[in-house]
């Protein structure tokens, strides 16, 4: 099927803007230049891998950074020496938690980066019945991002940590907590595509807002894998060769979201999809890719039919 560029709204977000930056930069680099002083961020799963590093980047930056935290203890040692950085509670799987953590927060929000997340757990369900994944790595965050939305400054930014793993399918509408078959990386997928989705509705909505894969690290969030995993999701080249991910220092890892949060070339770009500090190009087609954002995780309708959806289970909607 062949797409009206000129009518294409995925078509035209999802285009590079020449960035001086790339795989291989880092945080720091990323907002060598930026001045951040006064500014408030939060950061979810800012305590390990690439949320730590971005919450220590956007810190010596000069922002204020609140770090909520499943485990607030093992945070606040983590970001002990980090100036400007404080933790708060928040289990993301948990709507109560979140309904605290928004009803805690004081002041005005200049920057919410919406980090924490699961990947290919055992099939697990909230005291709702939710899917894990779905609960935690969506529906908290959309539930987070609408209590705090009315928070948020005049040219204040949303940016949705999604991952490359949304190329393993985008909602899956005949079953989207897996009541019936439990597929752990098709479950994942669904909520890496929901989080790219996310950003999608709330820049329609006039919130800039990005979403964006940080990049293959090595992190806690594969503590669920077991080699056959591992063989299930590995790519392999034209000649059925395996293809092993580059892998990216965490510090490489945030250097995306640092630049989802701050970069004046990504103002005519709000609810594009970003890898590697640029807007990642439309990639059509199925099945496990290398790059790029699929259709199903950048489309508009899908994006507010998914909102919409979210709005009803989790009672909330600060958009309407």
């Amino acid at each position: 099927m062949t797409h009206d560029v000129s009518a294409d709204i995925p078509s035209l977000r999802q285009r590079p803007v020449d960035s001086p930056f790339g795989a291989t930069s880092t945080a720091d680099e990323v907002l060598s230049d930026i001045d951040l002083s006064g500014a408030r961020a939060l950061v979810t799963g800012g305590y390990a891998g690439i949320g730590l590093a971005l919450v220590r980047a956007l810190a010596r930056a000069g922002a204020e950074v609140l770090a909520p935290a499943r485990r607030p203890q093992a945070a606040r040692e983590a970001l002990a020496d980090v100036p400007g950085a404080t933790v708060a509670a928040l289990d993301l799987s948990e709507q109560e938690s979140v309904t605290a953590l928004a009803e805690a927060y004081d002041g005005p929000l200049d920057l919410m980066v919406l980090n924490a997340g699961v990947m290919a757990c055992p099939e697990t369900r909230t005291t709702e019945g939710w899917e894990l994944q779905l609960a935690t790595n969506h529906l908290g965050h959309y539930a987070l991002v609408n209590r705090l939305l009315p928070r948020l400054a005049p040219g204040g930014r949303v940016v949705s940590v999604s991952s490359l793993g949304h190329h393993h399918g985008g909602m899956h509408w005949q079953d989207p907590m897996f009541e019936q078959d439990y597929a752990k990386w098709r479950a994942y997928g669904q909520s890496k595509s929901a989080n790219a989705l996310l950003a999608v509705h709330l820049a329609d909505s006039g919130t800039a807002a990005y979403s964006l894969h940080p990049g293959a690290i090595l992190t806690d969030l594969g503590k669920h894998l077991t080699e056959a995993d591992l063989d299930a999701v590995l790519l392999t080249d034209a000649d059925g060769n395996l293809a092993m991910p580059t892998f990216k220092t965490p510090e490489q890892g945030a250097a995306t979201a640092a630049f989802a949060a701050t970069s004046s070339l990504l103002a005519d770009r709000a609810g594009a999809y970003l890898e590697d500090c640029d807007v990642a190009p439309l990639v059509e087609g199925e099945g496990l890719g290398d790059h790029g954002a699929r259709r199903w995780a950048v489309d508009p309708a899908e994006a507010a039919r998914l909102w919409a959806w979210s709005a009803e289970l989790t009672g909330v909607d600060a958009l309407r």
